[in-house]
């Protein structure tokens, strides 16, 4: 949303000298040269997130000999302290319905604005142009000032009064506070800025009056509106079927920072639900978000059954490259098109059906889970197949090589003994991953083996938030030194620092089905040919520790191909041969009852043999105990992964009620009748495995419409009864007359 005032701090400049900042090749603000002769510029808005080429002149403009990257993130990932924010953020949105009103309070952190008064304004967002066209454009616009020259205190109190009626049409938007010896409205200078958000607080006299029948208004219109948009739902990808599912599915999926069980967040706009997830990447076409909602079970809920179950999103909150046009601006046109008008049908109106027409929940019926591949410890191998072997080479190899351009490369490194002599064990020490175009991410362990260091495109990336927007990848920095990779096109990539190694687990969805080689092998649901080799040969499973020696130095990266840093002599010298041949691990060790470490083996490893294969050739129990963790992660990974049948949704039958709102296999669902009308149909449902409901549909019929029905029924009977005596009294009768006919011969004919 701009307005930072940064600095730069790795060159000084005249003081004299005319600084201008260049993002995108395209936006220039103006900058300054401090006392210090440090260069300051303030960011501008860019309506898209990740990393903005910034480049920096001193000449006014001529030049630009000065270059970097400037990180645009997403208004609701900016820190507390970073933006203002109103009091009591659950009656703001309603302010002018009834019972919410009185005052309201900005509260800022004072230190982020260097100055005595400020102001405070109010901007809208707004979009002009025909949807889904070239015409198509955002506006984000001055509005008006709430206080002038108020002291820099970090609170400003005040009741709202209704803007004025050409301000009125923007419905939600933002607070900037700014230094009062600006103009109002001024761009891209030194601010804060609040969350976007509904600002019922500014609207008229006819909201207030009647903020149901305002909103209700709005709320077909938009409905007319948006029914005529093109359909966006059939692109978008379907639900998990659980929660644990969901946040499994780390490649494509990332917790709403709206409804998230982990930061405790209250889940405002889905009542019921316990978490929420989005779909990490928009729709390929109209760039459309999915959301999935879950409640206290792990089960999805449903705006079927409820007001707070998932809804999808026509603009993704994250907006989607390419940015700067709608629908594809993060955050704005999400709010516009998804967000303000649940407000209108769900929160000021009661006329949710018509938002949950257009918004319905996806259930999970055509959600495939991710499959999962794992390396870690001295290392263990776990396949997308299910093969787990163990291959102890150093060097740099191809863990995973694609069709589709996903590259993930593996780097080991020799464990040295508590006296720092080297042993005959090895282990990840680096894993670097890229997908077509993207940027090349690393995660590596310092040389101590304590910290894990992040590169982007060979340079330090320093985490100052734990989610970054980068080129054709997200990057999420987790508790317990944990980094997630998640590329465009749904895989993802989990390495985590677990004592001396680093643990790797790859999620790669259905797309990738045949499409796979490399040591973590070929994902196609056939463990026999997981060992092939790079020109093609498959060899058998059952491979000796020496043979899958060969195996995996068969893999070993090219040096064309690498995708890692050489950043140090050290590392230079130590991987101009990717594939050590003169390294000879211990390929097997035997348990001896005499051995003083074995005791605690047992007690630390129990029947995890690659935890006790761990502990016995690196002589260390902390070892162990991190593969035994590693391991622990990828079956409960592995567990939460696995396919789930869904039967699909159950109407309630009109003038009835539905008891049981779970749609998986074996759960059932039970169907009783109000007071005057009768079931007709199966009293209970229950999925089953081939993902049918069992028993008939279920229909609440009046006592009265039965007993008619039941007369009818009766009566068609009996009469069909009688047509059917009828018929046969007139059969036998005409039986009895044929009998009684006398005979004519021939010749009394003929006489005739």
């Amino acid at each position: 949303m701009g307005g930072r005032d940064f600095v730069i701090l790795t060159t000084i400049f005249n003081t004299s000298s005319v600084v201008k900042c260049r993002f995108n090749k395209e936006i220039v603000v103006n900058g300054s040269v401090d006392v210090y002769g440090r260069a300051h510029c303030v960011s501008p808005l860019l309506y898209e997130t990740g990393r903005i080429p910034i480049e920096v002149s001193v000449d006014g403009g001529s030049t630009y000999p000065h270059s970097g990257t400037w990180l645009s993130v997403h208004p609701g990932k900016v820190s507390e302290s970073e933006k203002c924010t109103l009091v009591n953020e659950t009656k703001w949105q309603y302010y002018g319905t009834p019972h919410y009103g009185g005052s309201l309070t900005v509260h800022w952190n004072p230190d982020m604005l260097k100055t005595d008064l400020v102001d405070i304004e109010v901007w809208g967002y707004t979009e002009s142009g025909e949807p889904y066209t070239a015409t198509w454009s955002p506006s984000w616009k001055y509005l008006y000032t709430l206080v002038h020259k108020h002291l820099n205190n970090g609170d400003f109190t005040f009741i709202p009064k209704p803007a004025a009626a050409e301000h009125r049409v923007f419905e939600f938007g933002s607070l900037r506070i700014v230094p009062s010896k600006y103009d109002d409205g001024e761009w891209n200078i030194h601010s804060i800025w609040s969350v976007d958000h509904a600002m019922a607080w500014h609207l008229g006299e006819d909201f207030r009056k009647d903020s149901a029948g305002w909103a209700r208004d709005k709320c077909l219109k938009w409905h007319a509106s948006d029914k005529k948009l093109p359909d966006f739902l059939s692109e978008i990808i379907d639900c998990p079927c659980t929660q644990a599912q969901s946040r499994a599915d780390m490649g494509r999926f990332h917790p709403d920072y709206g409804c998230d069980i982990d930061s405790g967040s209250v889940c405002t706009y889905h009542q019921g639900a316990k978490h929420c997830v989005r779909a990490i990447y928009g729709s390929p076409k109209y760039a459309a978000g999915q959301q999935c909602c879950y409640d206290e079970r792990g089960i999805q809920v449903l705006t079927s059954d409820s007001v707070g179950g998932s809804t999808p999103d026509r603009g993704h909150d994250w907006g989607s490259p390419p940015y700067r046009k709608p629908p594809r601006v993060p955050g704005f046109s999400h709010w516009l098109y998804d967000v303000i008008t649940f407000y209108y049908c769900c929160l000021w109106s009661h006329n949710c059906q018509y938002y949950l027409e257009l918004r319905p929940s996806s259930d999970c019926r055509t959600y495939k889970p991710p499959k999962i591949a794992s390396a870690f410890g001295d290392p263990h191998f776990i396949t997308f197949d299910g093969v787990n072997y163990t291959f102890k080479g150093k060097g740099e190899y191809i863990l995973v090589s694609s069709n589709k351009s996903l590259v993930i490369q593996g780097r080991t490194q020799i464990v040295k003994y508590a006296n720092g002599s080297a042993s005959t064990v090895a282990g990840f020490s680096s894993v670097a991953m890229q997908e077509g175009s993207s940027d090349i991410i690393e995660v590596r362990l310092t040389e101590d083996l304590v910290k894990v260091e992040v590169l982007l495109n060979h340079e330090p990336l320093s985490f100052n938030r734990t989610w970054i927007d980068l080129k054709g990848a997200f990057l999420f920095y987790g508790a317990d030194k944990r980094v997630t990779a998640m590329f465009s096109s749904g895989a993802g990539v989990e390495v985590s620092g677990r004592g001396r190694f680093l643990s790797i687990n790859v999620l790669l969805p259905e797309e990738f089905m045949n499409q796979t080689q490399g040591l973590m092998g070929v994902m196609n649901n056939n463990p026999n040919d997981d060992f092939t080799l790079r020109d093609g040969r498959v060899l058998l499973t059952n491979l000796t520790s020496e043979e899958l020696f060969q195996f995996g130095a068969d893999w070993a990266v090219t040096n064309d191909g690498s995708l890692f840093t050489y950043d140090s002599t050290w590392l230079i010298d130590n991987y101009q041969v990717k594939h050590d041949p003169n390294f000879f691990p211990t390929f097997s060790v035997q348990e001896n009852p005499s051995d003083p470490i074995t005791e605690d083996m047992k007690i630390v490893c129990g029947n995890d043999s690659f935890c006790r294969f761990d502990v016995l050739t690196t002589r260390d129990l902390d070892v162990g105990i991190a593969t035994l963790m590693s391991h622990a992660n990828y079956k409960n990974l592995s567990q939460s992964l696995q396919p789930v049948v869904s039967c699909g949704w159950l109407e309630t039958p009109k003038n009835g009620k539905k008891e049981g709102t779970c749609y998986l296999y074996n759960y059932e669902v039970i169907f009783t009748c109000n007071t005057g009308y009768i079931l007709v149909g199966s009293y209970s449902r229950k999925c089953q495995a081939d993902g049918t409901w069992s028993g008939q549909t279920s229909h609440c019929v009046s006592d009265n419409t039965l007993g008619i029905v039941l007369g009818c029924v009766f009566g068609f009977l009996t009469l069909l009864i009688l047509l059917i005596l009828i018929a046969l009294h007139e059969k036998k009768h005409s039986k009895k007359k044929e009998m009684n006919v006398p005979s004519v011969s021939f010749h009394q004919i003929k006489d005739a």
